[in-house]
């Protein structure tokens, strides 16, 4: 399947912020005198907030990793932070999280980083912090999933963090959807963080202060079973 080179999400705000920047540009060259001033300059500014919008919503193709054994970046951005938690909601044991933290310049449609099955979904309203501030994790809006692979059963969590400027989670996928590694599964608007929580034993292959790329990534490497 072709995708646009745009995320569909991103449709409604380029068209609404297009027309308010042609009626803007419009109405300035039909006044006269301060009015057409600040009527251009509001065309302007719309203007570039349209230039931002269609670069942000940038969805591009790519040449996905596909590989059983290792656990593919699920964002665009730079890890902030790599740990051992315990995850309590889905795996329900110890893992290995690895933030990842999107600014408002990376693309923000996330992958998911291994083939499976949704397993779990759980969505919790929050607060909008600075994703890079560890409370983040927990306290700002989220959306938790857990996929157990299509080969061996391991199972892994992906966290989708709300940031200070991101107000919007949408994910594409429902419980008990099967998914290939890669696949377009999420996108978070303005800015955010992102949380893989791999296995126990899991070889990880990326460091703080790295930047990853979904789909193309390799950020884990899962023990051999």
């Amino acid at each position: 399947m072709n995708y646009p080179i745009i995320a569909r999400e991103g449709y409604p705000i380029i068209f609404s912020v297009c027309a308010a920047a042609i009626i803007l540009l419009a109405g300035g060259r039909i006044a006269s005198g301060g009015g057409a001033v600040f009527l251009n300059v509001l065309g302007i500014i719309a203007c570039l907030f349209l230039l931002f919008s269609l670069y942000f919503f940038r969805d591009p193709e790519r040449s996905v990793i596909r590989d059983a054994n290792a656990l593919i970046s699920p964002a665009d951005g730079t890890v902030i932070d790599i740990k051992t938690v315990t995850e309590d909601r889905y795996l329900q044991a110890p893992a290995q999280r690895i933030s990842i933290f999107m600014s408002v310049f990376n693309v923000h449609v996330n992958r998911t980083p291994l083939s499976g099955t949704i397993e779990y979904i759980q969505y919790n309203p929050g607060k909008f912090i600075n994703a890079f501030k560890e409370k983040a994790s927990e306290d700002n809006e989220n959306l938790l999933i857990g996929i157990r692979a299509q080969e061996g059963g391991v199972k892994i969590a992906v966290r989708f963090i709300a940031g200070l400027i991101a107000r919007r989670i949408v994910f594409y996928k429902k419980k008990d959807d099967r998914v290939e590694q890669g696949e377009r599964i999420n996108i978070i608007r303005f800015g955010s963080r992102v949380d893989l929580f791999c296995p126990p034993g899991s070889e990880i292959l990326v460091k703080s202060g790295q930047k990853v790329t979904a789909g193309i990534t390799v950020m884990a490497r899962l023990r051999a079973t």
